[in-house]
């Protein structure tokens, strides 16, 4: 099993080998572009995240700056919207579906750690893939832990540690999250807190 394999494996592995060093800094290189670009370079950015990213579907919009480790190892699916400070902690795959929603810095992280001092001291390493719904919202300063799932239409409240399968269609908060409630009928009346949902004719 090569580098690349164990990597993608779910073992654990040591990540100092210089074949992984020299293939992410070619994604650092292509991400470099990419949060240099100007506010008004949509389509360069466009041709950017698609030279990145494994996949990129129709009508994406990420908000530089944008931080991945491999950037490589990331699909989306159309009509995804990032804003500032998203990190990819893409080791391995993250899957993200349509429809989906990044608050201001989040981090999806694929890679993790042994707790045995001995091992991370060699820098050992495992990574897990990450699957995300879709129309699911994740809100601002969330941490989506290796392995996790996140169901369709589901949405996690700001500041959020996930470090276990959240189901669709459900509000999920909290350090570790947890589920608050069911998205429901309430949902289609008010969309926040007493705030009734009004369309102007």
């Amino acid at each position: 099993m090569n580098s690349i394999e164990r990597m993608k494996s779910g073992k654990i592995y040591f990540c100092n080998d210089p074949e992984l060093a020299k293939k992410q800094m070619e994604c650092l290189e292509i991400l470099y572009d990419y949060n240099h670009t100007r506010p008004s370079e949509s389509e360069k950015r466009s041709m950017i995240l698609k030279t990145l990213l494994a996949e990129v579907g129709e009508n994406c919009y990420v908000e530089p700056p944008l931080h991945a480790n491999w950037g490589c190892n990331t699909h989306f699916g159309n009509n995804v919207y990032a804003n500032f400070n998203l990190t990819l902690v893409d080791d391995v795959d993250i899957y993200v579906g349509d429809s989906v929603m990044f608050g201001p810095n989040v981090t999806v992280a694929t890679a993790g750690h042994p707790i045995d001092p001995e091992l991370r001291r060699r820098v050992g390493q495992f990574n897990i893939p990450v699957h995300i719904g879709n129309n699911v919202w994740i809100g601002a300063n969330s941490i989506i832990l290796p392995g996790v799932r996140i169901g369709d239409n589901s949405v996690i409240g700001a500041g959020s540690v996930v470090t276990k399968d959240i189901p669709a269609n459900v509000v999920a908060v909290g350090n570790p999250c947890r589920v608050l409630r069911e998205i429901g009928e309430h949902d289609k009346t008010y969309y926040f807190k007493d705030r009734k949902i009004e369309f102007a004719e």
